[in-house]
């Protein structure tokens, strides 16, 4: 039962938001408080959990609804939420100070809520459970990320060709600039590669990056005729934040990591050693399974709820949340981070090795 409820701390985030949206002073800083203040502390003492499910349990988890409508729940709330934040930033009286805190808090459920759930039901095979997924994106003006990461990134992780793959001793700044800048331009050229070979043209309503775009565009032409200017400059600042948080995700998710050419000039299957992984319990849950994250790129359609951790998987010190925040301090990260990237180096020839002997 713990297995299942755990997901349910989720709640935990849009609870903050209220107290952010409707208290003053610090209170509108909670949600940032909460998240990345004490749960990076807590998983700083918290032993991870490298525990998986067995074989009745992965069965019994993957048929059992509930996994999905935690996700499905938390569609109508950002929604929500999203109306709230409209009155919460025109609130009379509002400082400075209080402002930022409460569009830093709707930012976080940008990224927590309507980009990692996005993510999600993006990669789901069910029509409804990727509209589902559209419409989270929309609240975060990320649409462009399902065409590139689903058709570009799955693809391409660990190679120079991928912008969401961050390079060894790159920081963190260069690094959100080059990845969203390069998947958006991706997704313009997967799409444009898709129509080509089914013969329609670019400038089609079947590109998806076009309807993307005119639903980004009406979302906040709705926005400033609605509510005014303040109002749709305010949510455009949240849906940066809650950008800045997913690229600072990609960046720490394969920093360094490199698959190999072979002799042929390909690269090699993606594997569970190209990604990095954290089993730190809180973060794992608040996250739906986000942190085990070499599994999901070695076989995108598993739901979250079966993924594995396992010993070829490079392990970061703490959870998601801590790492981030180490992130923004790139001489600790590269500190931290290159002693780690040479053990993943000796654990990929060890992998190697042990391959080439079973063959």
């Amino acid at each position: 039962m713990l297995d299942k409820l755990k997901y349910l701390s989720i709640f935990a985030l849009p609870f903050t938001v209220y107290i952010a949206f409707t208290s003053g002073n610090l209170w509108t800083y909670l949600p940032a408080g909460v998240f990345y203040g004490v749960v990076p502390a807590l998983e700083l003492f918290l032993t991870a959990n490298s525990r998986n499910l067995n074989e009745k349990e992965r069965e019994s988890a993957l048929h059992d609804s509930f996994y999905d409508w935690v996700l499905y729940l938390m569609v109508p709330l950002q929604i929500i939420y999203l109306l709230f934040f409209f009155h919460a930033v025109q609130s009379p009286g509002l400082s400075t100070f209080e402002l930022i805190g409460r569009i830093s808090s709707m930012g976080i459920m940008c990224g927590v809520t309507g980009i990692n759930i996005g993510h999600e039901l993006g990669h789901r095979s069910l029509r409804v459970e990727q509209f589902l997924g559209e419409i989270l994106l929309l609240t975060s003006l990320e649409m462009h990320f399902l065409p590139y990461h689903n058709r570009g990134h799955h693809f391409n992780v660990a190679t120079p060709g991928d912008p969401a793959t961050a390079k060894r001793g790159e920081s963190v700044f260069v690094f959100w600039v080059r990845s969203q800048f390069g998947s958006y331009l991706q997704a313009w050229q997967f799409e444009s590669s898709r129509l080509r070979k089914k013969g329609i043209h670019l400038f089609s309503f079947q590109n998806k990056m076009i309807i993307y775009t005119l639903y980004q565009v009406s979302l906040l032409v709705f926005i400033y005729f609605i509510y005014g200017l303040f109002v749709m400059l305010a949510f455009i600042t949240a849906a940066m934040i809650g950008i800045l948080l997913l690229e600072t995700v990609n960046y720490i998710e394969h920093y360094g990591l490199q698959r190999k050419k072979n002799k042929n000039g390909n690269y090699e299957r993606v594997m569970r050693h190209h990604s990095w992984n954290s089993d730190h319990a809180i973060g794992r849950s608040m996250l739906f399974e986000l942190s085990r994250h070499s599994d999901h790129h070695y076989k995108a359609s598993k739901h979250y709820q079966i993924l594995d951790s396992l010993p070829q998987s490079p392990q970061m010190p703490t959870g998601y949340p801590g790492m981030m925040l180490l992130a923004l301090i790139p001489p600790l990260w590269f500190s931290v981070m290159h002693t780690r990237l040479q053990n993943a180096g000796d654990l990929e020839n060890d992998l190697l090795q042990t391959y080439a002997k079973r063959n």
